[in-house]
């Protein structure tokens, strides 16, 4: 069997491996690089430059670990941005490898569906030629959402990807956007020494998430100097001599070196052919599919960012495990039900399941647990006491619902709880389960005691 997949991002990568290995014929068609935006301009890149902030944030507080620094210690942008194009370029070239150790074929250039079964092909060399198949695979992903109010010019109003290019720490920074995005790089360039300013249009930041971690988010964010604007929007910019200018909705008028536009995504559904081929899209272009990864079209399946839904690399990732398998004729259908995230600020966020507010919304009966970092000797030892654990469980079943992390390595705990949640295990099945001493991990122990009033360190409600 024949199968065309085009957009090599973490959803049309993996797709193509899994089909070779279950033994399709794979054509991997990329316009600009393998990995797509998590590797080459989101997850990775961002990770890498607060792998360099965090450490930079460390240093600052040597001496309370007992430790003499000999100098001080700057930023330097260059070599930053260096070791971060360093660590993309390792990774495209470990994805390629994987590729070709698979047997997918690559194509690096730019493809457009001209029927259910034929991609024409504009390669990057100047050929041009025609990819037929059996099925495709549409993976074009997302790229940052422009409107006319913040016309992006990769030099005073910038998006996330241009973010990651800057060649000096500006001075001030107004963010449009306190999302996932918008607080990740307040906190980077935070620490950088940018005057951070941050305007959000809902009631507060990262407002997806539970909001007990909305309300710690903004007193660390507030810690850290980082001003947090919300319910208020940004109508307009003007960039002058002496910077940018923002004009606010409350009437409020702000001046930064840089603005950087952190408001969402938009479809990469256009200009690949759906028009042509008839692909039901929704309001926002994104690519309408089915449960088993199915578009309108028979043979023509989507999947990761372009299907508008959880724009998540790692649910980009498992659709491409489900739609590779079913081109290869199983019938799996996704499950969204146990779903990870994290946000990489300081302290990092990460979360499964329902928040509390949505659990009441749905008139759901709860007990909720909760454990503070401050409580667990390990995250003394660290210096890092920020944030708190908090599992909801259903009151009658006892069965976990979601689970809020707010403090150290939230994105490496929050695992325990998905496995949990997957398997339908109860706050008394983590209690019951013995945990390392001393780790970060115990706080999830203490957590699903709490959820019964039963946790060991955790001071009575009178006394607290």
């Amino acid at each position: 069997m024949d199968l065309a997949i085009l957009g090599a991002g973490p959803g049309g990568y993996v797709a193509a491996i899994k089909a070779a290995q279950l033994g399709a014929r794979v054509t991997l068609i990329e316009d600009q690089e393998v990995g797509g935006t998590c590797l080459n301009w989101g997850c990775i890149p961002t990770k890498t430059l607060l792998a360099s902030t965090d450490l930079l944030a460390k240093a600052r507080e040597m001496e309370s670990f007992g430790l003499e620094l000999q100098g001080s210690v700057t930023p330097d942008m260059t070599r930053i941005m260096e070791r971060k194009n360093k660590v993309v370029s390792t990774q495209v070239k470990g994805i390629r490898s994987l590729l070709k150790a698979g047997g997918v074929i690559l194509k690096d250039g730019r493809g457009v569906l001209t029927s259910p079964r034929d991609i024409s092909v504009a390669g990057k060399d100047g050929s041009s030629y025609t990819v037929t198949a059996d099925k495709v695979i549409i993976a074009t992903g997302s790229r940052p959402a422009q409107i006319a109010a913040f016309p992006f010019d990769n030099r005073n109003i910038i998006s996330s990807t241009g973010a990651l290019e800057l060649s000096a720490i500006p001075k001030s920074l107004l963010i449009v956007g306190a999302g996932a995005i918008g607080c990740e790089f307040a906190c980077i360039y935070r620490e950088l020494g940018s005057e951070v300013t941050l305007v959000e249009m809902a009631g507060r930041a990262v407002a997806t998430e539970d909001q007990e971690i909305s309300a710690l988010l903004a007193r660390e964010l507030k810690k850290k100097k980082i001003r947090l604007l919300t319910d208020v929007r940004v109508e307009k910019v003007d960039v002058r001599e002496d910077g940018v200018h923002a004009f606010l909705s409350d009437g409020q008028e702000l001046a930064a070196e840089k603005v950087l536009v952190s408001i969402g995504r938009a479809f990469n559904s256009e200009d690949i052919g759906a028009e042509a081929l008839g692909l039901a899209r929704g309001g926002r272009g994104e690519i309408i599919v089915n449960e088993r990864l199915e578009t309108n079209v028979p043979g023509v399946y989507a999947v990761g960012d372009v299907t508008g839904g959880l724009l998540l690399a790692h649910v980009a990732s498992r659709q491409g495990l489900v739609a590779a398998q079913n081109c290869m004729g199983a019938a799996i259908a996704m499950d969204y039900r146990v779903v990870p995230a994290a946000i990489f600020t300081h302290p990092e966020i990460a979360s499964v399941g329902l928040r509390q507010h949505q659990a009441e919304e749905r008139g759901l009966k709860t007990r909720i647990g909760r454990f503070q970092f401050r409580g667990l000797g390990k995250a003394h030892a660290m210096g890092e006491i920020a944030g708190f654990l908090k599992i909801i469980a259903e009151e009658q079943t006892d069965e976990i619902l979601g689970a809020h992390i707010m403090g150290p390595h939230a994105s490496d705990l929050i695992h325990e709880m998905a496995v949990a949640m997957q398997h339908g295990l109860t706050a008394r099945d983590i209690a019951a389960t013995i945990h390392v001493h001393p780790a970060l991990a115990e706080g999830l122990l203490e957590a699903a005691e709490d959820v019964h009033g039963e946790a060991v360190h955790v001071l009575p409600a009178s006394d607290r």
